[in-house]
């Protein structure tokens, strides 16, 4: 049986750590500021993109990999006697996942693209999944199929603190977005097929703490969670409180906490910050 070895791109939020020890290759987005282009995590850190945006003249944008960075990448797996099961952020927000499948189309290497339907932690739950099953030499077709029941089984909430990205972006007008802001409107959006679907909207941090709480009551209810992460756009002192109230809840479920990638701070803004999970 050839080995099979993941790819996916940098918006999944991975440890160096679980990089290195699963295999896992992680093509890198890139970032305009004002002009300049950046390489996703190379030359341009999450902490350093937050800077950067909050000064920077126009909104920044993020495109995927070229094709050609995909096809090297496939090819070299290919020679080394592997076939490639390449998995990327939601079609929704970025063009990645189309890239990678020209770049299939390209390349002598026998490569399945998979849509994750997510982004964040959420696009990680499924690469690590795969990279865990791909180590332990089961077939294809038995990731792909766990992959998917992964998917089905994870959920993904975005608090929106500020409109300001989403006017600059074209995804809300300017005269709802000077309403929202004069009236201090947050929202909380679920990531559902790879759309954002409203489930929160209310004025100041109020409405946004009670659904807070309420998430964590259902979730210490229920069974098979297997991790809870939570990402945020710089604003770490609020998330890792949020983070230790989750965890004092449910003690035995593994917890991440990072800074979310460009692409995401880019559409949610400062202050944004999204609490991810799946279950058994």
């Amino acid at each position: 049986m050839k080995n099979i070895t993941i790819v996916t791109d940098s918006s999944a939020q991975l440890t160096p750590e679980e990089i290195e020890k699963f295999n896992i290759h992680v093509l890198p987005l890139t970032i305009l500021i004002d002009g300049a282009s950046y390489v996703d995590g190379e030359t341009l850190q999450k902490e350093e993109f937050m800077d950067r945006m909050e000064i920077a003249k126009a909104l920044p944008k993020t495109s995927q990999p070229p094709i050609g960075t995909f096809i090297e990448c496939y090819n070299q797996l290919g020679m080394e006697g592997g076939e490639v099961i390449s998995i990327h952020m939601t079609e929704s927000l970025s063009g990645t996942v189309n890239a990678a499948r020209q770049a299939a189309q390209m390349t002598e290497t026998a490569v399945t693209v998979v849509d994750s339907k997510f982004t964040d932690r959420g696009l990680s739950f499924q690469v690590l999944e795969a990279a865990k099953l791909a180590a332990s030499g089961v077939d294809k077709e038995t990731i792909l199929n766990h992959i998917e029941t992964v998917r089905k089984n994870t959920r993904l909430f975005i608090c929106v603190r500020t409109l300001e990205n989403l006017v600059k972006g074209g995804r809300v007008s300017r005269v709802v977005g000077a309403v929202s802001n004069l009236i201090d409107m947050k929202l909380i959006f679920e990531l559902v097929e790879g759309k954002l679907e409203s489930r929160v909207k209310g004025r100041g941090m109020k409405p946004i703490n009670k659904w807070n709480q309420k998430l964590k009551e259902e979730l210490a209810q229920t069974e098979g969670v297997m991790e809870v992460s939570f990402s945020h756009a710089a604003d770490y002192d609020y998330i890792e409180a949020l983070k230790e109230d989750f965890q004092k809840a449910m003690p035995d479920v593994p917890m991440t906490m990072d800074q979310t990638s460009p692409v995401i701070a880019t559409h949610t803004g400062k202050g944004a910050y999204a609490i991810v999970y799946y279950t058994k």
